[in-house]
């Protein structure tokens, strides 16, 4: 049976699923949730998910919610991106690391400087969310200095976690040359077989 992501393509959290469910091999199709037109905010959507939010994975009889928890189902169920045994709970940090201190600023701090309307946009809360951006990034970048992947020897939830919002093109005052080890370790999972970029995966709520 094909697993089913309910997604959109400008959601990096989405893509944090939608890309774990594609490097481990995993059937699955995306569902597109029309966000910026309220449906996630709908009673139809909220039956599926009362949160009203993506990423929702509906396997069989089984509905998933949050991204770390669609991640780490496809970690235990095909036995990929886990990395070893004695590293389970270093994954695991990084991916709630990178969903309190990262994504969570990065996917609010987008939207405001991309999806709003221009006159819209509140300039002192988008220099206070960089400014919290800069400092998570510079503990990434410190990180990763010697180091391929986040975690061990290979590509593991962590990354694919962490990676999710450095992949999309809207400004949000990210700059991969200002953070060379993000910057490499960005070209190693784009080069990994199998990926794909965010709107490649899924499709987009608004036009390009």
């Amino acid at each position: 049976m094909t697993a089913k992501l309910y997604c959109f393509g400008e959601s990096g959290n989405a893509y944090k699923a939608a890309l774990t469910l594609e490097l481990a091999g995993v059937d699955w199709e995306p569902v597109f949730v029309d966000f910026f037109n309220g449906e996630a905010r709908a009673e139809p959507f909220k039956q599926i998910n009362a949160m009203g939010e993506v990423p929702v994975l509906v396997d069989g009889d089984l509905t998933l919610t949050q991204s770390g928890v669609i991640q780490q189902y496809v970690v235990d169920t095909t036995g990929k991106f886990g990395g070893a045994p004695e590293d389970k709970y270093d994954v695991m940090r990084w991916v709630l690391w990178d969903n309190h201190k990262m994504s969570s600023q990065a996917g609010p701090l987008r939207f405001l400087m991309n999806f709003l309307p221009e006159d819209k946009r509140p300039q002192e809360v988008i220099k206070f969310m960089q400014g919290r951006l800069n400092a998570a990034y510079a503990v990434l970048d410190g990180h990763l200095q010697g180091r391929d992947w986040i975690v061990g020897d290979g590509m593991t939830a962590a990354d694919l976690s962490c990676c999710s919002y450095l992949f999309y093109d809207e400004p949000f005052g990210f700059d991969r040359a200002d953070w060379p080890n993000i910057d490499a370790w960005l070209t190693r999972i784009s080069e990994v077989p199998g990926w794909k970029h965010p709107y490649d995966l899924m499709q987009r709520g608004l036009p390009a």
